[in-house]
């Protein structure tokens, strides 16, 4: 559970750490504020994605499906600073699909932790594999970190990119390519 009076206190003594007023207008709500703020940012951690995965439509079809341009945000566990991007996610049905929407509420749950991007795209492909039970599962995530380009080295624009293969997808190549053509 979320404990929003310890993150006010912690709010308030980063700001006095910083040599600000705490008690000056624009700051007097701001512990609060912010405690909101991660109550909603970092809600995940109370969710389940198997939840989502759940519910399922039975098919003849076991082709790839591809849900693409799943936007994101997330935070960055090392700086807790934001990353943001794209998820891709393939999967070949065993019998069985999952709504469109559950897919990126999949991602969603996982997003809103405090995160590392590489642990966010295997969580995903293994909530898939784990509560689906797909032939196979490939994901990829595609992130801006706030962390490489507000401070330290300081390159905007960069993207860091992590691909996460299960199933069928892990040693088929002929199946990767189409993946990744898809994504086009």
């Amino acid at each position: 559970m979320i404990d929003q009076s310890k993150i006010k206190e912690g709010v308030r003594l980063i700001l006095e750490g910083i040599g600000e007023d705490t008690t000056r207008e624009g700051l007097i709500e701001t512990p609060d504020r912010i405690a909101r703020m991660y109550t909603e940012i970092v809600g995940g951690m109370e969710e389940d994605a198997a939840e989502h995965l759940s519910k399922r439509f039975h098919v003849k079809n076991n082709e790839m499906v591809l849900e693409k341009d799943i936007t994101f945000y997330s935070t960055c566990e090392h700086h807790m600073l934001p990353f943001f991007g794209k998820a891709h996610i393939a999967y070949v049905p065993n019998g069985s699909v999952v709504g469109l929407s559950k897919i990126a509420r999949t991602v969603e749950v996982f997003a809103k932790r405090l995160q590392l991007q590489e642990q966010l795209t295997a969580q995903i492909a293994d909530a898939f594999m784990d509560n689906l039970a797909p032939q196979g599962v490939m994901v990829m995530v595609e992130a801006e970190h706030m962390c490489m380009t507000m401070r330290g080295i300081k390159k905007p624009g960069s993207k860091t990119v992590t691909v996460v293969t299960r199933g069928i997808f892990k040693d088929n190549e002929k199946l990767q390519n189409t993946f990744y053509q898809m994504l086009r």
